[in-house]
């Protein structure tokens, strides 16, 4: 069973930075694009930013556009979403999700909530001073 484990929210104070991890279990995370959401209270959840199988491609929501940065390290079975420039509007819960392969574009990857099937429980990040 395909497991996502987010990790590394918090309390930050705008213009702060924070780095989430997300950590794969019962699978190989290198057999699947990876993608970032959140969602903040009373929203519709969002995609952040996603990344493909190789690594290779990205995407990112023009709100956090030259902010966050996506990787993945298929070795540690991990990806990352570093965060910087923080601003308060980034306060949400934030999760990771692996997209079905059905929907997988080869060295594509894709931020449509619909395209994705295996979520984590996410991780709260909060920024205010």
């Amino acid at each position: 069973q395909l497991q996502l484990v987010e990790s590394g929210g918090g309390l930050v104070q705008p213009g702060g930075s924070l780095r989430l991890s997300c950590a794969a279990s019962g699978f190989t995370l290198d057999d699947y694009a990876i993608g970032w959401f959140r969602q903040a209270p009373g929203k519709e959840r969002e995609g952040v930013s996603c990344i493909s199988k190789s690594g290779g491609s990205t995407k990112y929501a023009d709100s956090v556009k030259g902010r966050f940065t996506i990787s993945r390290d298929n070795a540690k079975n991990t990806v990352y979403l570093q965060m910087k420039s923080l601003k308060p509007e980034d306060t949400a819960v934030y999760y990771c999700a692996a997209q079905k392969p059905i929907t997988t574009v080869p060295a594509m990857c894709s931020m449509r909530r619909i395209n994705f099937g295996s979520w984590g429980q996410g991780t709260q990040v909060t920024v205010s001073s």
